[in-house]
């Protein structure tokens, strides 16, 4: 008979290898130049990752054009009858949150762009009590969507799934009607929304978060900000609350900050004259542009992603990676900017519900490169 000691020993000496045996890893999925994307695909471990992303002959590197030659819609096309549908399960009271800033509200709107412009007329020959309008605006000044036509690819000058700045004004006759905004219309944005209110979570933190500053809001704080609101940022494979086609919204805090700007210091910011590169003297609040949150943003597949500034990322960029480029040029997903989250962070705060639906009616408006957002969240 063994001693109890003894016992002890040979059991541990049994298990040990069992313990130190690594856990079985499934190996890691090839995607070949020949896949292309399901729209209806509900498994991320059928998605690449970007860095599994195919190299494709004809494309650029690091670009996902996967859903054919002819495509318009990008990310925007896993917005499915099926997906809407069950977005629409997010509803819980009927609450409507419009998204969208007054039009004149920027003003004067930033980097020198020309603003909103509003004006009456009688109708023909003014004998009847009937009025008419005229609008005349750039789409950048307000609430709105960038188009696959607004930023290219830096290097290279080529937009979304090969597109060029000849292929706008109609050079190029067999393909100036691709990727206008005239396609978004057509197909219409609806899915479920998922805010991330960081304003709010940095203010209880003490973090100074200045909104009129490159100041970057990096994916480590997006994750506690996600955990203080109970979400969790991983997929859905992994245990996560992010879905396939989810639409991104960030709150940094730049329209309360610009709100309370007095008349006259709008007017100084809007009057910094313009320069490229991270030295320009434009500086504003956004998402960082590091490697971890564009791997983030990249392999959660959403559909489109959102924030309450000027240009979603921090600006100027300060490293090399832009998420213009990435998110729009090189993936496909809709990016906007001046979204009004402020009464949808207070109703998400009160619910403690942070996903909702929301939907979008882009302007019908062939070959066009943007479009104010006509955004609204459903509660």
């Amino acid at each position: 008979m063994f001693s109890l000691p003894v016992l002890l020993s040979l059991l541990a000496a049994f298990a040990a290898p069992i313990l130190a045996a690594p856990a079985h890893e499934e190996p890691e999925t090839q995607f070949s130049p020949a896949y292309r994307y399901d729209k209806h695909e509900t498994n991320y471990r059928k998605l690449p990752k970007r860095s599994q992303l195919p190299r494709v002959p004809g494309h650029l590197e690091g670009s996902a054009w996967l859903w054919g030659d002819d495509d318009g819609l990008g990310r925007l096309n896993f917005l499915t009858p099926q997906r809407v549908y069950q977005s629409m399960k997010e509803v819980k009271t009927g609450d409507m949150v419009p998204l969208n800033l007054p039009v004149k509200l920027v003003n004067p709107p930033l980097f020198n762009r020309p603003a909103f412009n509003h004006t009456f007329m009688k109708f023909g020959d003014g004998t009847a009590a009937v009025l008419d309008e005229q609008y005349q605006m750039n789409t950048q000044t307000s609430t709105q969507w960038d188009g696959f036509h607004h930023f290219a690819h830096l290097e290279s000058g080529i937009f979304y799934n090969g597109c060029t700045e000849d292929d706008i004004p109609g050079a190029n006759l067999t393909n100036n009607h691709k990727c206008g905004i005239q396609e978004w219309a057509a197909h219409g944005i609806a899915g479920r929304g998922v805010l991330l209110d960081f304003a709010s979570w940095a203010e209880l933190q003490g973090l100074s978060a200045p909104a009129f500053a490159a100041t970057n809001i990096t994916f480590p704080q997006l994750q506690a900000v996600a955990k203080h609101q109970g979400l969790d940022l991983r997929n859905a494979a992994d245990g996560g609350d992010i879905r396939i086609g989810d639409i991104l919204l960030v709150r940094s805090g730049f329209t309360k900050a610009y709100v309370a700007l007095t008349p006259s210091e709008r007017k100084t910011l809007a009057e910094l004259p313009y320069a490229a590169g991270p030295d320009g003297l434009h500086r504003f609040i956004g998402v960082a542009q590091s490697a971890e949150m564009v791997d983030w943003l990249h392999d959660s597949y959403f559909s489109a992603v959102a924030g309450d500034q000027p240009a979603f990322e921090s600006w100027p960029a300060q490293g090399p990676l832009s998420l213009h480029e990435q998110v729009l040029s090189l993936w496909g997903t809709g990016l906007g900017e001046f979204f009004d989250l402020e009464k949808l962070a207070e109703m998400c705060k009160k619910r403690r519900k942070w996903t909702f639906f929301v939907t979008s009616a882009p302007f019908n408006v062939d070959r066009g490169i943007a479009t104010w957002a006509n955004a609204i969240a459903i509660l």
